[in-house]
Order: C-alpha cells, then sequence, then structure tokens
C-alpha cells in the first residue's frame, strides 16, 4: 500500500459521527411522530399514511442512487487536491436531480392509483391515500435537490451544517403538521412537507455559497453532464442494486412470518422497531467512513484508510453489543408499550436477545461495505449480497421458520446468518487488500475529470 504519514489534516471519525447519528435518529423519531399525527386524524388515516409512505420511501432509493455516488466521487476528487473536478462534480448532481426528481414526481402523480392498488390498498383508504400521494409527488423534486445538496455538503465534512438544515426542515414540518392536519388532513401533511422541503432547499443554496463558495447557475440546474453522472452511477448502481436485492428478500421472510399468523407478524413487527434504533450507531459510522474514506483514498493515504476502517469497526462492534444488550435486558419494559399480549411478549423477548447476535454482523457489513464503496470497490458487495441475501436470507428464513418450524426465532436466525457471512466476506476483502486495484482506478477516474477536455 502507500505510504503515508497522518498530517494535521487528516479527517476524524468523531466530528463526522455525531451529527450523522443526530440526524438519522431524529428523522426516525419525525417518522414516528408523522404517524402519531396521522393516527390522532383517525385509524383510516394511520393506514393511508402507512400506504402512500412505502411507496415515497421506495421512491427515495433512486435519490440514494446519485446521492452515494455524490459523496464518493466528491471525496474522491477533494481527497487528491482536485477542486475543480468536485465543483464540476457537484454542478452535475445538480442538473441529474433535477431530471431524476422530475421523472419520479411525474410518474408518481400519473401513476399513484395503480401503485396503491399494487399495495393492495383497501377500498376505504384508497380516497385517503391517493390525494395524500398526489399531494407528496411535488415534494419529490425538492427531496432530490435537497439529498444532492446535503451529500456534497457532507462530502465537504460539513455535516453539522446539514443537521442543522433537517432541525430547521422538520421542526417546520411537525410545526405546520400541526396547524394544518386537523383541518385538511393528510393532504394537510403533504403541504407541511412541501413548504419544509423548499426551506431546505433554500437553506441549502445559502450554504453552498456561503460555506463552499458554490453558485449554481441557472443552467446548473437542468444540465446533464454525461461524463461526471457516469461517475457518480459508478458507484451509486450497485449501491441502490444491493438495496432493492435486500428489500425483495426482506419481502420474501415478510411473507414466511405472514403464515405464522397475526401474532408474529406482530412480534416482528414490535422488535424490528426496537432494532431500527439499535443500529443507528453502527449505521452513522459507516456513513462517515463512506465520506473519510473517500477522502483518504482521494489522497492516495490508503494505509491511513485502512487503519481508520479498523479503528471504525472496533467502535461499531462495541456500540451494537452493547446497545442490543441493553435492549433486550429492557426488552420487558420496552415491549410493554406496544403490547400486553404475554405469548407476543414472550416472542419478543427470545428476538430481542436474538439481536445481541444479529447486530454486531450487520455492523461488519454497515462499516466495510460503505468502506469498500469508497475505495471504489462496489460491485463485489453486490455480486456476494444478491446471492446471501437470496439464499440465506430469503430461503433461510423458510427453511428455518417454517420447513423446520422454528418460528420467528428461525427467521431472526436466518437474518443473523445473512449479515455475518456478508459481513465475514466483506472482511476479508478489505483484510486481504483485494479493494486495492479498485481504489486506485477510482483516483485514475476522477483525475480524468480534471482534466481540460
Amino acid at each position: 500500500m502507500t505510504a503515508a504519514r497522518r498530517s494535521p489534516t487528516s479527517p476524524r471519525l468523531w466530528p463526522m459521527l455525531w451529527p450523522l447519528f443526530v440526524e438519522l435518529a431524529l428523522g426516525m423519531a419525525v417518522g414516528l411522530v408523522a404517524t402519531a399525527l396521522a393516527a390522532r386524524v383517525s385509524d383510516a388515516a394511520a393506514g393511508a399514511f402507512a400506504l402512500a409512505n412505502q411507496l415515497n420511501a421506495t421512491v427515495f432509493i433512486v435519490f440514494r442512487i446519485v446521492g452515494a455516488g455524490i459523496g464518493v466521487v466528491i471525496t474522491q476528487a477533494l481527497g487528491q487536491g482536485a477542486a475543480g473536478s468536485a465543483e464540476r462534480l457537484a454542478r452535475a448532481a445538480l442538473g441529474a436531480s433535477t431530471w431524476i426528481g422530475l421523472v419520479c414526481a411525474a410518474f408518481t402523480f400519473a401513476a399513484a392509483r395503480p401503485l396503491l392498488q399494487a399495495l393492495q390498498a383497501p377500498a376505504d383508504l384508497l380516497p385517503l391515500a391517493l390525494p395524500f400521494l398526489q399531494w407528496l409527488a411535488p415534494a419529490m423534486l425538492l427531496d432530490a435537490w435537497n439529498a444532492s445538496m446535503g451529500s456534497v455538503m457532507r462530502a465537504h465534512l460539513r455535516s453539522r451544517d446539514t443537521l442543522m438544515v433537517l432541525i430547521a426542515q422538520n421542526a417546520l414540518q411537525l410545526a405546520l403538521a400541526l396547524a394544518w392536519m386537523p383541518r385538511f388532513g393528510l393532504v394537510g401533511f403533504a403541504w407541511a412537507v412541501m413548504a419544509s422541503r423548499l426551506l431546505a432547499l433554500l437553506l441549502h443554496t445559502w450554504l453552498w455559497r456561503a460555506r463552499l463558495g458554490l453558485r449554481p447557475g441557472a443552467a446548473d440546474w437542468w444540465r446533464w453532464q454525461r461524463a461526471e453522472v457516469a461517475a457518480m452511477l459508478h458507484i451509486g448502481l450497485p449501491g441502490a442494486a444491493e438495496n432493492i436485492a435486500w428489500r425483495l428478500a426482506f419481502m420474501v421472510s415478510i411473507g414466511v412470518v405472514a403464515t405464522m399468523g397475526s401474532a408474529a407478524l406482530a412480534a416482528h413487527a414490535y422488535t424490528s422497531q426496537v432494532m431500527h434504533f439499535i443500529l443507528l450507531g453502527g449505521l452513522a459510522i459507516g456513513l462517515s467512513m463512506e465520506i473519510l474514506v473517500g477522502h483518504l483514498i482521494g489522497a492516495g493515504r490508503l494505509r491511513e484508510a485502512n487503519r481508520l476502517l479498523r479503528r471504525a469497526l472496533a467502535w461499531g462492534l462495541a456500540s451494537s453489543v452493547g446497545v442490543s444488550a441493553a435492549a433486550a435486558l429492557a426488552g420487558p419494559w420496552l415491549m410493554r408499550h406496544f403490547t400486553q399480549d404475554p405469548a407476543i411478549l414472550s416472542q419478543c423477548a427470545t428476538l430481542l436477545w436474538l439481536t445481541v447476535l444479529l447486530e454486531p454482523g450487520r455492523t461488519f457489513n454497515l462499516v466495510v461495505i460503505n468502506a469498500l464503496r469508497a475505495a471504489g470497490d462496489a460491485r463485489y458487495p453486490v455480486a456476494v449480497g444478491v446471492v446471501s441475501m437470496a439464499t440465506v436470507l430469503a430461503g433461510g428464513s423458510w427453511l428455518l421458520g417454517l420447513h423446520w418450524g422454528w418460528g420467528l426465532a428461525g427467521v431472526w436466525l436466518a437474518y443473523a446468518a445473512d449479515e455475518w457471512l456478508r459481513g465475514l466476506l466483506m472482511w476479508r476483502r478489505w483484510a486481504t487488500l483485494a479493494w486495492l486495484p479498485k481504489a486506485r482506478a477510482a483516483r485514475r477516474r476522477v483525475m480524468n475529470l480534471d482534466r481540460p477536455a
């Protein structure tokens, strides 16, 4: 590996980590509050809210394609001092986001009814979910812009600024939702979303000028720059494919759980809610690693990237074991906030203890896969992931949960086996330095972008 001394300007983990952790936690908390606000309108409104939000979250995967690529390629450019490339990539991200956001918004608005029907939306929920989803569609364009602009800010190590934008956005969204939902229902919530996203866009635009010296011109908002967008998609597309593969395999496992009855589905849902908060630490570390390793790879400081990954992984493993063990110990108290059914409580307690086994494996994935992606090694995780998810996650859920009769515990063991298998294979990929040729190729791609045409 290329030797590199640690310089005073080396990116550090903690200043990047804590704003990302707070940002993720805030996003989850706001989602829970929004669901509660919808439930205050009516149970039907809560159901319609959940259905439309599923589609909204699925569309957001498309924005992640661009966002993941933006973060990696710009961090590599900044790491090697290619300021011109970094600026061109940021402007290209803005134009690409416009077209991607417009396509997603137009498709969602036009196809809202068949999309909801594909989710088997009950007839009594469709009149509520349909206008809600159609009003959310324009906000998707704003989301696309904000996702890209936020990725550029984080790539410049400005994660605290993006956190402040998110706080302002969510504060306005909740304030307007409280005022408008009692009168306008779910449509009022959609209006609150649009207003808050518009505020975030204005703040991001100001931060680009004030912090980064980037002043987008009118053409930057619509121009599609092929070479720069291709560099982003080279990283982003494999990550999106991996995400989609996981969602499909997870849906198969949910189908397996559904055959076990409503109590099993409830136990799965309640335990999953707790798990979302358990994985926050590992997820924040993984996202931080994607940014910091990208900087180090771009600078050619490969030994330092290797050391940082090992240190971050140790933090993540300690965090996941500690937090999941605490959740398992607090399980009887936590789960009584969801249900008083003794059978469901017993199943949840078992699943929380199995989560102590599952979460360290997930941490391997969250931390190491993001580091591999930042190094330009984006396709190996997809190739391994698709096979493992199809055979171990989906197939294992059926084999252990149904065929062998282990029930929910069998499904959880399949989850753990998938996470550990993929995590250990990712670690082997990193530890054997098989990512080095990809890292060097990624640096060359960014250097080529900096050459005059």
